[in-house]
């Protein structure tokens, strides 16, 4: 798992300031304010296409605003080369190499700008990761032929490997059997409780009252209420949020 004491302080607390993404002329995030701060569990909720997975990545920098920009602890802009390095995104269905297991965690091992790990280092480091998803035990099988819930866990593991400050999920349950959503919701869970700071889309409503600390809830690109998860589900602010829990089962 990850251990925080050799981890920088350099990403969190992040903050989204003003941030619009503009796509086909189409707006899909509007106006973004919105802060991560370190050792939380933040799920961000909403209908399809309110702009979740957008949001993800803008925090990811995988996607660039098309205005507004993202600050850091010291409120210095962050390129988005710098807010990746010192976090990892799970996506809903992950992409294997054409190797094992192991050496699939290695390569992500193998492209961490903040640690100094030597060769022998880097082995211990995915020996730990697979361990801490329950996988070294088919390290050495080619992951292309894993279960999805198995692939799952080794793109947590390649996660892991990473020491992040934040780990950024993107509906990492939602193509999953209910055994393995369950095993990935404890990696979460584990994750969690070593200070990672989790960020995560769902339409599992189960699983976000479970997870969540605070929720983010998104209607059209804007977000309509920022709570803390108990008193969303009790009581939403918006009438959004509450339209959205109306429609949907716990």
């Amino acid at each position: 798992m990850v251990d925080l004491a050799k981890m920088t302080a350099n990403l969190l607390p992040v903050a989204l300031r003003g941030v619009s993404v503009v796509a086909n002329q189409k707006p899909i995030l509007r106006d973004i304010d919105l802060e991560i701060i370190r050792g939380t569990r933040t799920v961000i909720l909403g209908p399809n296409g309110a702009g979740k997975s957008t949001l993800l990545r803008v925090l990811h920098g995988l996607v660039t605003p098309s205005s507004g920009t993202a600050l850091n602890v010291t409120s210095q802009p962050l390129t988005d080369v710098q807010l990746r390095a010192y976090d990892a995104m799970l996506f809903q269905r992950p992409v294997m190499l054409r190797t094992s297991a192991f050496n699939n965690v290695l390569y992500a091992a193998q492209h961490v700008s903040h640690t100094n790990r030597n060769d022998d280092g880097e082995q211990q480091a995915v020996w730990e990761a697979l361990r801490a998803v329950g996988l070294e035990g088919i390290a050495n099988r080619p992951a292309r032929v894993l279960s999805g819930g198995e692939q799952q866990r080794i793109a947590f593991a390649r996660a892991l490997v990473r020491q992040p400050e934040v780990l950024y999920l993107d509906e990492p349950t939602a193509s999953l059997d209910p055994r393995s959503a369950r095993q990935i919701e404890d990696c979460i869970q584990r994750a969690a409780s070593s200070g990672v700071t989790i960020v995560m889309t769902t339409h599992n409503l189960a699983l976000a009252k479970r997870i969540a600390e605070s929720i983010v809830f998104l209607h059209e690109g804007r977000i309509t209420e920022t709570t803390l998860a108990s008193q969303f589900f009790l009581q939403p602010e918006s009438t959004e949020g509450r339209n959205f829990l109306e429609g949907e089962a716990i």
